[in-house]
């Protein structure tokens, strides 16, 4: 069973940094994107960036030019954080889409972890 482990959230002032890792593990295939998205309370959950499998990371809006995500290893995927603001508070959470030896593709959440930005 595919599991996405995530790990790398706190509390930080504004203006300072965190770095957040996404681990999949258990018995998978390929995996062609894993990336983040975060949901604030009340608000609709939004793309913070993905990376394609042998391709380029998309990032969303709000973290364009502060964030940047980069493979740490075959399954592992770390977002770097910088330059966080309040309105950046909220759950992250990591997705992956992952293809088994069958070549059916399968999509995957982690638990995600909260993300807090104050003074």
């Amino acid at each position: 069973q595919v599991q996405l482990v995530e790990s790398g959230g706190g509390l930080v002032q504004p203006g300072g940094s965190l770095r957040l890792s996404c681990a999949a593990t258990g018995s998978f295939g390929i995996i062609w994107t894993m990336g983040w998205y975060r949901q604030a309370p009340g608000k609709q959950r939004e793309l913070v960036a993905t990376l394609i499998r042998g391709g380029s990371p998309t990032y969303g809006d709000s973290g364009k030019g502060r964030f940047t995500i980069a493979r740490d290893n075959a399954n592992t995927v770390a977002l770097q954080m910088n330059s966080l603001k309040p309105e950046d508070t909220a759950v992250s959470v990591c997705t992956a889409s992952i293809q088994n030896p069958g070549r059916a593709f399968n999509d995957y959440w982690g638990q995600g972890t909260q993300v807090t930005v104050s003074s």
